[in-house]
């Protein structure tokens, strides 16, 4: 029998800036999967796949306005998707940053 994943069996870490009395798991879908997949362990990444499946995580990492270089590299190849199908990928291309260049 498996138990229900709850936001406690997440890293604490993550979720030093959210109020977790109201945490729901759908309404707040974009912010869990963001965070997993920039900040969390691979445990984090295990119950997000197993509480979302990897279609949900698709499609919220698909229009995600950020995600660091690395973690898009890693969804790029884990889905076949080219980087430049993210959205994330396009915003980033709109500013000139010239500290990192």
């Amino acid at each position: 029998m498996k138990k229900e994943i709850t936001i406690n069996d997440f890293s604490k870490f993550l979720f030093w800036d959210v109020d977790l009395n109201g945490f729901n798991f759908e309404e707040h879908k974009s912010h869990l999967i963001q965070k997993v997949l920039e900040y969390g362990f691979i445990t984090d990444w295990n119950l997000l796949k197993e509480l979302y499946g990897l279609e949900t995580i698709k499609e919220v990492s698909l229009n995600l306005r950020s995600l660091d270089a690395v973690t898009l590299s890693y969804l790029s190849a884990i889905f076949k998707i080219d980087k430049t199908e993210f959205r994330c990928y396009k915003h980033r291309q709109l500013y000139l940053n010239l500290w990192n260049s």
